[in-house]
Protein backbone atom coordinates (compact mmCIF):
# COMPACT_ATOMS: atom_id res chain seq x y z
CA UNK A 1 0.00 0.00 0.00
CA UNK A 2 1.11 3.65 -1.09
CA UNK A 3 2.77 5.75 2.53
CA UNK A 4 0.63 7.84 5.14
CA UNK A 5 0.14 11.09 3.47
CA UNK A 6 0.87 14.14 4.83
CA UNK A 7 -2.89 15.34 5.63
CA UNK A 8 -3.57 11.72 7.43
CA UNK A 9 -0.54 12.44 9.36
CA UNK A 10 -2.22 15.59 10.41
CA UNK A 11 -5.51 13.99 10.92
CA UNK A 12 -4.26 11.19 13.21
CA UNK A 13 -2.25 13.52 14.85
CA UNK A 14 -5.17 15.49 16.00
CA UNK A 15 -7.05 12.21 16.92
CA UNK A 16 -4.27 11.16 19.03
CA UNK A 17 -3.78 14.60 20.82
CA UNK A 18 -7.34 14.81 21.86
CA UNK A 19 -7.95 11.62 22.61
CA UNK A 20 -4.80 9.74 24.32
CA UNK A 21 -5.46 11.51 27.92
CA UNK A 22 -9.55 11.62 27.43
CA UNK A 23 -10.91 8.43 29.14
CA UNK A 24 -12.10 8.05 25.46
CA UNK A 25 -9.60 5.63 24.00
CA UNK A 26 -7.09 6.97 21.64
CA UNK A 27 -6.32 3.26 20.43
CA UNK A 28 -10.31 3.05 19.31
CA UNK A 29 -10.59 6.64 17.68
CA UNK A 30 -7.05 6.05 15.80
CA UNK A 31 -8.79 2.58 14.72
CA UNK A 32 -11.88 4.22 13.40
CA UNK A 33 -10.21 6.67 11.82
CA UNK A 34 -8.07 5.07 9.65
CA UNK A 35 -10.85 2.65 8.48
CA UNK A 36 -12.61 5.88 7.08
CA UNK A 37 -9.07 6.82 5.68
CA UNK A 38 -8.69 3.92 4.41
CA UNK A 39 -5.86 2.73 5.78
CA UNK A 40 -4.83 -1.11 6.51
CA UNK A 41 -5.17 -1.38 9.93
CA UNK A 42 -3.63 -5.05 9.98
CA UNK A 43 -0.48 -3.64 8.66
CA UNK A 44 2.35 -3.89 11.37
CA UNK A 45 3.70 -0.35 10.15
CA UNK A 46 0.42 1.71 10.60
CA UNK A 47 -0.11 -0.35 14.38
CA UNK A 48 3.45 1.10 15.62
CA UNK A 49 2.88 4.55 13.93
CA UNK A 50 -0.05 4.40 15.95
CA UNK A 51 1.99 3.96 19.25
CA UNK A 52 5.16 5.87 18.32
CA UNK A 53 2.68 9.26 17.36
CA UNK A 54 1.69 8.88 21.48
CA UNK A 55 5.44 9.82 22.29
CA UNK A 56 4.27 13.65 20.84
CA UNK A 57 1.07 13.47 23.54
CA UNK A 58 3.56 12.24 26.42
CA UNK A 59 6.03 14.66 25.08
CA UNK A 60 3.85 17.42 26.05
CA UNK A 61 2.53 15.88 29.90
CA UNK A 62 5.89 15.68 30.45
CA UNK A 63 6.02 19.14 29.49
CA UNK A 64 3.09 20.24 31.14
CA UNK A 65 4.06 17.97 34.99
CA UNK A 66 7.56 18.77 34.68
CA UNK A 67 7.65 20.71 37.74
CA UNK A 68 6.14 17.45 39.25
CA UNK A 69 8.12 14.86 37.61
CA UNK A 70 11.68 16.90 38.65
CA UNK A 71 10.25 16.87 42.26
CA UNK A 72 9.74 12.98 41.91
CA UNK A 73 12.90 12.27 40.07
CA UNK A 74 15.32 14.53 42.51
CA UNK A 75 13.28 12.96 45.53
CA UNK A 76 14.21 9.53 44.29
CA UNK A 77 17.93 10.14 43.40
CA UNK A 78 17.88 11.71 47.08
CA UNK A 79 16.34 8.60 48.24
CA UNK A 80 18.95 6.43 46.77
CA UNK A 81 21.81 8.17 48.90
CA UNK A 82 20.32 9.37 52.16
CA UNK A 83 18.12 7.73 54.79
CA UNK A 84 16.36 10.91 55.38
CA UNK A 85 15.36 11.33 51.52
CA UNK A 86 13.94 7.67 51.54
CA UNK A 87 11.78 9.62 54.35
CA UNK A 88 10.16 11.77 51.97
CA UNK A 89 6.99 11.65 50.26
CA UNK A 90 8.25 12.13 46.56
CA UNK A 91 10.82 9.12 46.96
CA UNK A 92 7.42 6.92 48.04
CA UNK A 93 6.12 8.59 44.71
CA UNK A 94 8.29 7.69 42.25
CA UNK A 95 8.60 4.06 43.40
CA UNK A 96 4.54 4.35 43.17
CA UNK A 97 4.83 5.37 39.66
CA UNK A 98 7.44 2.95 39.25
CA UNK A 99 5.66 -0.19 40.80
CA UNK A 100 2.35 0.88 38.77
CA UNK A 101 3.64 0.74 35.56
CA UNK A 102 5.08 -2.56 35.67
CA UNK A 103 2.28 -5.00 35.04
CA UNK A 104 1.06 -2.91 32.05
CA UNK A 105 4.69 -3.22 30.40
CA UNK A 106 5.16 -6.97 31.24
CA UNK A 107 1.41 -7.89 30.05
CA UNK A 108 2.01 -5.43 27.12
CA UNK A 109 5.40 -7.64 25.84
CA UNK A 110 3.85 -10.91 26.38
CA UNK A 111 0.33 -10.80 24.71
CA UNK A 112 1.43 -8.01 21.73
CA UNK A 113 1.09 -10.41 19.32
CA UNK A 114 -3.08 -10.82 20.43
CA UNK A 115 -3.42 -7.09 20.89
CA UNK A 116 -2.24 -6.38 17.47
CA UNK A 117 -4.43 -9.39 16.06
CA UNK A 118 -7.12 -10.42 17.31
CA UNK A 119 -8.18 -7.40 19.40
CA UNK A 120 -7.34 -5.16 16.41
CA UNK A 121 -11.46 -5.25 15.32
CA UNK A 122 -13.88 -2.48 15.53
CA UNK A 123 -16.66 -4.70 17.23
CA UNK A 124 -13.82 -4.93 19.95
CA UNK A 125 -13.30 -1.41 20.20
CA UNK A 126 -17.20 -0.39 19.91
CA UNK A 127 -17.78 -3.48 22.96
CA UNK A 128 -14.82 -1.99 25.07
CA UNK A 129 -16.32 1.32 24.77
CA UNK A 130 -20.15 0.66 25.50
CA UNK A 131 -19.04 -2.42 28.07
CA UNK A 132 -16.10 0.08 30.07
CA UNK A 133 -18.86 2.55 30.46
CA UNK A 134 -20.50 0.68 33.19
CA UNK A 135 -17.29 0.99 35.54
CA UNK A 136 -17.10 4.36 34.81
CA UNK A 137 -20.26 5.29 35.69
CA UNK A 138 -20.18 3.02 39.04
CA UNK A 139 -16.71 4.82 39.93
CA UNK A 140 -18.35 7.87 39.83
CA UNK A 141 -21.47 7.05 41.99
CA UNK A 142 -19.40 4.85 44.62
CA UNK A 143 -16.05 7.09 44.62
CA UNK A 144 -16.31 9.31 47.83
CA UNK A 145 -13.06 11.44 46.66
CA UNK A 146 -11.59 11.83 50.34
CA UNK A 147 -7.89 11.39 49.02
CA UNK A 148 -5.44 13.49 47.62
CA UNK A 149 -2.21 12.56 45.96
CA UNK A 150 -0.58 12.38 49.84
CA UNK A 151 -2.51 9.76 50.77
CA UNK A 152 -1.25 7.71 47.96
CA UNK A 153 -0.03 4.37 49.14
CA UNK A 154 1.91 0.96 46.85
CA UNK A 155 -1.34 -0.90 47.54
CA UNK A 156 -2.89 1.58 45.65
CA UNK A 157 -0.20 2.14 43.00
CA UNK A 158 -1.02 -1.76 42.64
CA UNK A 159 -4.24 -1.81 41.99
CA UNK A 160 -4.23 0.87 39.76
CA UNK A 161 -1.64 -0.06 37.79
CA UNK A 162 -3.34 -4.22 37.56
CA UNK A 163 -6.44 -1.97 35.98
CA UNK A 164 -3.90 -0.15 33.56
CA UNK A 165 -3.71 -3.71 32.10
CA UNK A 166 -7.04 -3.73 31.07
CA UNK A 167 -6.67 -0.20 28.71
CA UNK A 168 -4.89 -2.92 26.35
CA UNK A 169 -8.12 -3.57 25.14
CA UNK A 170 -8.95 -1.47 22.42
CA UNK A 171 -11.84 0.74 23.49
CA UNK A 172 -11.08 0.20 27.32
CA UNK A 173 -8.74 3.64 27.29
CA UNK A 174 -5.93 3.56 29.46
CA UNK A 175 -6.87 7.10 31.41
CA UNK A 176 -10.72 5.53 31.31
CA UNK A 177 -9.51 2.57 33.47
CA UNK A 178 -6.75 4.43 35.39
CA UNK A 179 -9.05 7.41 36.26
CA UNK A 180 -11.95 4.35 37.46
CA UNK A 181 -9.36 2.72 39.40
CA UNK A 182 -8.17 5.88 41.60
CA UNK A 183 -11.86 6.95 42.37
CA UNK A 184 -12.86 3.61 43.21
CA UNK A 185 -9.62 4.01 46.11
CA UNK A 186 -11.42 6.76 47.01
CA UNK A 187 -8.96 9.89 45.73
CA UNK A 188 -10.55 12.72 44.41
CA UNK A 189 -11.15 13.39 40.72
CA UNK A 190 -8.47 15.40 40.51
CA UNK A 191 -6.09 13.58 41.89
CA UNK A 192 -6.77 10.53 39.85
CA UNK A 193 -7.14 12.28 36.50
CA UNK A 194 -2.94 13.38 37.78
CA UNK A 195 -2.21 10.19 38.51
CA UNK A 196 -3.32 8.24 35.54
CA UNK A 197 -1.21 11.23 33.73
CA UNK A 198 2.10 10.02 35.82
CA UNK A 199 1.22 5.99 35.17
CA UNK A 200 0.84 7.13 31.54
CA UNK A 201 4.29 8.53 30.86
CA UNK A 202 6.27 5.17 31.21
CA UNK A 203 4.11 2.82 29.69
CA UNK A 204 3.67 4.76 26.75
CA UNK A 205 7.30 6.11 26.30
CA UNK A 206 7.99 2.41 26.99
CA UNK A 207 5.46 1.03 23.83
CA UNK A 208 6.56 4.20 21.15
CA UNK A 209 10.52 3.53 21.45
CA UNK A 210 9.16 -0.25 21.08
CA UNK A 211 7.36 0.29 18.11
CA UNK A 212 9.35 2.59 16.33
CA UNK A 213 11.59 0.71 14.36
CA UNK A 214 8.33 -1.23 12.69
CA UNK A 215 7.21 2.39 11.68
CA UNK A 216 10.39 3.24 10.21
CA UNK A 217 11.28 0.09 8.23
CA UNK A 218 7.73 -0.55 6.81
CA UNK A 219 6.91 0.86 3.60
CA UNK A 220 3.42 2.42 4.42
CA UNK A 221 5.23 5.11 6.89
CA UNK A 222 7.34 7.60 5.80
CA UNK A 223 9.86 9.73 8.26
CA UNK A 224 7.83 12.92 7.45
CA UNK A 225 4.43 11.78 8.00
CA UNK A 226 5.65 10.40 11.29
CA UNK A 227 7.33 13.44 12.59
CA UNK A 228 4.31 15.16 11.12
CA UNK A 229 1.83 12.97 13.53
CA UNK A 230 3.87 13.05 16.23
CA UNK A 231 4.61 17.23 16.68
CA UNK A 232 0.38 17.95 15.62
CA UNK A 233 0.01 15.33 18.45
CA UNK A 234 2.03 17.25 20.79
CA UNK A 235 0.22 20.62 20.42
CA UNK A 236 -2.75 19.44 20.74
CA UNK A 237 -2.13 17.10 23.40
CA UNK A 238 -0.82 20.00 25.85
CA UNK A 239 -4.07 21.75 25.24
CA UNK A 240 -6.16 18.79 25.85
CA UNK A 241 -4.89 17.94 28.92
CA UNK A 242 -5.23 21.77 30.33
CA UNK A 243 -8.74 21.27 29.54
CA UNK A 244 -9.29 18.17 31.26
CA UNK A 245 -7.85 19.28 34.35
CA UNK A 246 -9.98 22.31 34.15
CA UNK A 247 -13.23 20.29 33.67
CA UNK A 248 -12.51 17.44 36.13
CA UNK A 249 -12.14 19.95 38.68
CA UNK A 250 -15.92 20.94 38.45
CA UNK A 251 -17.96 18.25 36.11
CA UNK A 252 -17.98 14.28 36.47
CA UNK A 253 -17.11 11.74 34.40
CA UNK A 254 -20.43 11.47 33.25
CA UNK A 255 -19.87 13.15 29.84
CA UNK A 256 -17.44 10.76 29.00
CA UNK A 257 -19.49 8.11 29.71
CA UNK A 258 -22.41 8.99 27.66
CA UNK A 259 -19.49 9.87 24.88
CA UNK A 260 -18.36 6.51 25.01
CA UNK A 261 -21.58 4.83 24.57
CA UNK A 262 -23.15 7.22 21.57
CA UNK A 263 -19.77 6.50 19.87
CA UNK A 264 -19.97 2.58 20.17
CA UNK A 265 -23.46 2.72 19.15
CA UNK A 266 -22.49 4.93 16.13
CA UNK A 267 -19.66 1.85 14.99
CA UNK A 268 -21.96 -0.82 15.72
CA UNK A 269 -24.45 0.99 13.56
CA UNK A 270 -21.43 1.52 10.40
CA UNK A 271 -20.57 -2.05 11.15
CA UNK A 272 -24.14 -3.89 10.62
CA UNK A 273 -24.52 -1.59 7.53
CA UNK A 274 -21.33 -2.51 6.20
CA UNK A 275 -20.28 1.26 5.55
CA UNK A 276 -17.06 0.42 7.55
CA UNK A 277 -15.33 -3.16 7.95
CA UNK A 278 -13.89 -4.55 11.26
CA UNK A 279 -10.69 -4.69 10.38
Amino acid sequence: MSQIEIWQAVVLGVVEGITEFLPISSTGHLTIAEQLMNLDITDEGITAYTAVIQMGAIAAAVIYFFKDIKRLVVGFVRGLFSASGRQSFDWRMAWYVIIGSIPVGVVGFLAQDFIKGSLRSLWVVAGALILWSVPMAFAEHAATQIKGETGMRMKDSIIIGLTQCLALIPGVSRSGATITAGLLRDFDRVTATRLSFFLGIPALTAAGLYELKDALSGPSVGTTALVVGTVVSFLVAYAAIAWLLKFVAHHTMMTFVWYRVAIGLVIIGLLATNVIAAT
